[in-house]
Protein backbone atom coordinates (compact mmCIF):
# COMPACT_ATOMS: atom_id res chain seq x y z
CA UNK A 1 0.00 0.00 0.00
CA UNK A 2 1.56 3.26 -1.13
CA UNK A 3 -0.04 5.29 1.68
CA UNK A 4 1.48 3.02 4.34
CA UNK A 5 4.91 3.26 2.74
CA UNK A 6 4.75 7.03 2.25
CA UNK A 7 3.86 7.56 5.91
CA UNK A 8 6.54 5.07 7.02
CA UNK A 9 4.12 2.86 8.91
CA UNK A 10 4.86 -0.64 10.19
CA UNK A 11 2.70 -3.64 9.26
CA UNK A 12 0.70 -2.90 12.41
CA UNK A 13 0.45 0.64 13.73
CA UNK A 14 -1.64 2.37 16.33
CA UNK A 15 -3.71 5.45 15.53
CA UNK A 16 -1.30 7.44 17.69
CA UNK A 17 1.66 6.24 15.58
CA UNK A 18 -0.17 7.11 12.37
CA UNK A 19 -0.87 10.65 13.59
CA UNK A 20 2.69 11.07 14.84
CA UNK A 21 4.23 9.97 11.52
CA UNK A 22 1.88 12.29 9.64
CA UNK A 23 2.78 15.30 11.81
CA UNK A 24 6.52 14.65 11.50
CA UNK A 25 6.31 14.36 7.72
CA UNK A 26 4.19 17.49 7.41
CA UNK A 27 6.71 19.44 9.51
CA UNK A 28 9.53 18.10 7.35
CA UNK A 29 7.84 18.90 4.02
CA UNK A 30 6.04 22.13 4.86
CA UNK A 31 6.57 24.56 1.97
CA UNK A 32 7.78 27.29 4.38
CA UNK A 33 10.79 25.10 5.19
CA UNK A 34 11.71 24.62 1.53
CA UNK A 35 12.06 28.15 0.22
CA UNK A 36 14.33 26.98 -2.61
CA UNK A 37 11.89 24.32 -3.81
CA UNK A 38 8.39 25.32 -2.74
CA UNK A 39 6.80 23.40 -5.62
CA UNK A 40 8.33 20.07 -4.60
CA UNK A 41 7.43 20.65 -0.94
CA UNK A 42 3.87 21.53 -1.92
CA UNK A 43 3.60 18.34 -3.99
CA UNK A 44 4.99 16.23 -1.13
CA UNK A 45 2.62 17.88 1.35
CA UNK A 46 -0.31 17.03 -0.92
CA UNK A 47 0.86 13.40 -1.23
CA UNK A 48 1.28 13.12 2.55
CA UNK A 49 -2.20 14.56 3.14
CA UNK A 50 -3.72 12.16 0.61
CA UNK A 51 -1.96 9.16 2.18
CA UNK A 52 -3.12 10.23 5.64
CA UNK A 53 -6.71 10.58 4.44
CA UNK A 54 -6.59 7.09 2.87
CA UNK A 55 -5.25 5.53 6.08
CA UNK A 56 -7.79 7.35 8.26
CA UNK A 57 -10.63 6.34 5.97
CA UNK A 58 -9.52 2.72 6.25
CA UNK A 59 -9.32 2.99 10.06
CA UNK A 60 -12.70 4.69 10.32
CA UNK A 61 -14.43 2.09 8.15
CA UNK A 62 -12.71 -0.99 9.56
CA UNK A 63 -15.22 -3.43 11.02
CA UNK A 64 -14.34 -4.82 14.41
CA UNK A 65 -15.62 -8.18 15.57
CA UNK A 66 -17.18 -8.10 19.03
CA UNK A 67 -18.39 -11.66 19.25
CA UNK A 68 -17.00 -13.58 22.21
CA UNK A 69 -14.89 -15.98 20.10
CA UNK A 70 -13.16 -13.16 18.21
CA UNK A 71 -12.40 -11.24 21.37
CA UNK A 72 -11.04 -14.36 23.01
CA UNK A 73 -8.77 -15.06 20.02
CA UNK A 74 -7.48 -11.48 19.93
CA UNK A 75 -6.35 -11.75 23.55
CA UNK A 76 -4.63 -15.14 23.33
CA UNK A 77 -1.22 -15.53 24.86
CA UNK A 78 1.34 -17.11 22.51
CA UNK A 79 0.93 -20.50 24.22
CA UNK A 80 -2.88 -20.30 23.99
CA UNK A 81 -2.62 -19.40 20.30
CA UNK A 82 -0.29 -22.36 19.69
CA UNK A 83 -2.59 -24.72 21.55
CA UNK A 84 -5.64 -23.47 19.63
CA UNK A 85 -3.88 -23.92 16.27
CA UNK A 86 -2.02 -27.17 16.92
CA UNK A 87 -3.58 -28.75 19.98
CA UNK A 88 -1.58 -30.39 22.73
CA UNK A 89 0.96 -32.04 20.44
Amino acid sequence: MKAKTLLGLRETSTLQEIKSKYKKLMKKWHPDKHINDVEKATQMSAKINEAYEIILEYCNNYEYAFDEESIKKSTYSPSEWWHDKFGGR
